[in-house]
């Protein structure tokens, strides 16, 4: 058979689209001795699940040596026949990897395609593999490892886009900018403690997906069908060889249990809306009526009729890319709802929305990644604008509150002195004479206009988190020190 080209997916194998030949005879089934063998052509494709669940393949190989190796360590099979699954099986997997092994969809699954090639490889031995095992906890087991290392893979991919906002920070970490609330300009804060707000988001989505692997990490391996097996299976030794440290306590929730994968879906989707929030601003701050930042063309677009356009279109791909993620968490969600006690073929669906929210969560935290790596904050344009909009206010009214003035007065007399300013057609407080501001509060002095402008109010801050040069220096160096590796 003519070799096909891989497509390598990030957590996986190579996605190939199975076929079922026109005039092939008809393969062995596991459950055909009950039900005959004779299926329409159309059922066949409703219910296979290889065009999906194939990026499985490595991790049903690992999951089924792990369980031919506990068979053969409590004498159920022989070690020589443990050595041929073994054989049989890696053979199999270079196959699947080398895109050389014929997927065909009347095996329904992953599972069914390599043990039906395994017992063609090796013949009896191969028979011997699936004892005191169902696929009802092979696939469990199958996608709860798929899920570890997704997890693993996904961190990696968060700290690399840690580090990109911190190096950024770094870079322009001390200069002035407005934080807004309401959209609306609030107080002045470093572009540091802006791009740290999101290295703070992602910690918190890296801290989720630990406790989801944490969960994760329990092996359903030897729960059968339903109900466990009459065989001695030594269930702890087989988690063991798959670096799995608890086993299932319950057959029935061992095969039904797919809260992990909903909660990592959840953990994607939230990881989603951060990277859109991020986007969303960083449209914004693109725009011309902004200019705050200048992204690299690189990851940019142009208008097929505008000539001078220059569109954030991967922001607005991230952005819309979310809606997608958080489409898969809700479809999980419902397809798990109605479901009774314990396996049902429901669940062969859940392989769809898990896989589609991780390829999209990944593509966008390497794409983010990227695109901060490569972008710019038009510093000057920022600082020629930055006192607009009385950002120091709050500054002022804490500068009244140490002179022993009680906070609700300081904040009435300081909204006076705003709306004096606009009456006077002035742009900022500190353009208020102190003999005029002395009217108002007799408490005032000449050193208010120390830490009036927003260029001096970013020193003032003294609270832990707060948005100044003094705690900036401090947060870059713990996340200097966290990210080091």
């Amino acid at each position: 058979m003519a070799k096909r080209k891989s497509s390598r997916s990030a957590v996986g194998v190579p996605k190939h689209t199975p076929n079922l030949p026109p005039h092939s005879p008809p393969l062995g089934k596991s459950w055909q001795a009950r039900i005959g063998a004779d299926r329409d052509a159309l059922a066949e494709q409703f219910v296979e699940s290889l065009s999906f669940d194939q990026r499985l393949a490595r991790h049903d190989v690992a999951g089924s040596i792990a369980h031919a190796t506990m068979l053969a360590k409590m004498k159920l099979i022989s070690q020589d026949e443990l050595e041929q699954i073994k054989g049989g099986l890696n053979k199999i997997l270079a196959d699947i990897e080398a895109a050389t092994f014929h997927f065909d969809i009347r095996q329904e699954d992953i599972h069914m395609a390599i043990e039906a090639a395994l017992i063609a490889q090796i013949g009896e031995a191969g028979k011997k593999l699936h004892t005191g095992r169902s696929r009802n906890d092979q696939v469990a087991l199958d996608v709860r490892l798929w899920c570890l290392e997704a997890i693993d893979a996904l961190n990696v991919k968060i700290a690399d886009l840690q580090r990109s906002l911190v190096l950024l920070a770094h870079q322009y970490g001390s200069f002035p900018m407005p934080a807004y609330t309401h959209l609306q300009r609030a107080q002045p804060i470093t572009i540091g403690h802006e791009l740290l707000a999101y290295v703070e988001m992602l910690q918190r989505d890296q801290d989720r997906l630990a406790d989801c692997r944490r969960r994760t990490a329990v092996s359903p391996l030897g729960g059968g069908a339903v109900a466990g097996s009459t065989l001695p299976l030594d269930r702890q030794y087989a988690a063991a060889l798959l670096n799995i440290p608890a086993i299932t306590d319950n057959s029935l929730d061992a095969v039904s249990d797919r809260d992990f994968a909903v909660e990592l879906v959840f953990c994607l989707s939230l990881i989603g809306v951060h990277l859109s929030r991020w986007a969303e601003q960083w449209i914004l701050y693109s725009s011309t009526e902004f200019n705050f930042i200048r992204i690299a063309d690189a990851y940019t677009t142009g208008s097929s009729m505008m000539p001078q356009k220059r569109n954030p279109d991967l922001l607005e791909l991230t952005r819309g890319k979310a809606a997608g993620i958080l489409g898969n968490l809700v479809a999980l969600l419902t397809m798990l709802k109605g479901q009774p006690l314990a396996y049902n073929r429901d669940m062969q669906e859940d392989k769809r929305w898990l896989f589609s929210a991780y390829d999209t969560a990944a593509a966008s935290v390497t794409m983010a990644a990227k695109i901060v790596a490569h972008t710019q904050f038009n510093t000057q344009v920022i600082s020629q604008r930055l006192d607009e909009g009385f950002l120091d206010a709050t500054v002022m009214a804490e500068y009244l509150v140490k002179k022993g003035v009680p906070f609700r007065t300081a904040h009435h007399l300081v909204g006076t002195l705003v709306s004096l300013c606009e009456t006077k057609n002035l742009q900022a407080l500190s353009e208020l004479p102190l003999d005029l501001m002395q009217q108002h509060s007799p408490v005032i002095a000449a050193d208010v206009f120390e830490v009036l402008g927003a260029a001096k109010a970013i020193h003032s801050y003294q609270s832990h988190g707060a948005g100044g040069v003094r705690q900036l220096q401090i947060q870059l160096a713990k996340w200097d020190r966290q990210l080091k590796n």
